[in-house]
């Protein structure tokens, strides 16, 4: 199968640590995919543009990070990260659609600062920055909880990108302040696949 990428996506980032997670190094051939460029070859395997795209094993290709990452956990019958159990958990579910949502702001965030100085909206900086640290407030008031704990699902590892991203991308620490944040934070970037997929 191929894996397609950009090292800065956390969307992509996600799909290649459930390739690490689940060990399958040797099924998975990861291309980093020249996006944003007009006539790239890329938009010839994925007219969208966007990553992560997966091909798999037949020549079929598909986008979007849930859907690659639900597939590629199930290659083996046995879901570790989308436990089928979780689907009638709705703490569970509202804890990894908050994870999300974090994770979209700070995305947003960090393509506002990707654009020439005069054409960033000071707007919706100041929105997105107001949003994740509210939100890094709220995930510190949340990890006592039961879905926080116990082993790692992709709630887990979407909030664990979100904060690194943040972090390494010039948002700040959002761990700073919030103890039991930065505890969790600590025990889940230990995983295999987060250390694999670090961002530089």
């Amino acid at each position: 199968m191929q894996l397609y990428v950009t090292y800065g996506s956390p969307y992509a980032r996600l799909a290649r640590i459930v390739v690490v997670e689940k060990g399958l190094e040797d099924r998975v051939e990861i291309f980093e995919a020249k996006t944003r460029m007009k006539d790239s070859p890329y938009y010839q395997i994925s007219p969208s543009g966007r990553v992560p795209y997966l091909v798999d094993d037949t020549g079929v290709g598909m986008e979007d990070s849930q859907l690659i990452c639900v597939y590629l956990d199930s290659l083996d019958g046995k879901p570790r990260l989308h436990d089928p159990l979780l689907e009638n958990d709705w703490a569970y579910r509202r804890l990894e659609a908050s994870a999300r949502s974090m994770c979209e702001g700070i995305c947003v965030w960090v393509r506002q600062m990707r654009l020439p100085e005069c054409e960033r909206s000071p707007t919706v900086l100041a929105h997105e920055v107001a949003r994740t640290q509210r939100m890094a407030s709220f995930f510190e008031e949340r990890v006592p909880d039961r879905p926080m704990q116990g082993a790692p699902r992709m709630a887990h590892l979407i909030l664990a990108v979100s904060v690194d991203i943040a972090r390494k991308r010039g948002l700040g620490d959002l761990t700073a302040g919030r103890p039991q944040l930065a505890t969790w934070m600590s025990r889940i970037s230990d995983l295999p696949g987060m250390r694999a997929t670090a961002l530089p």
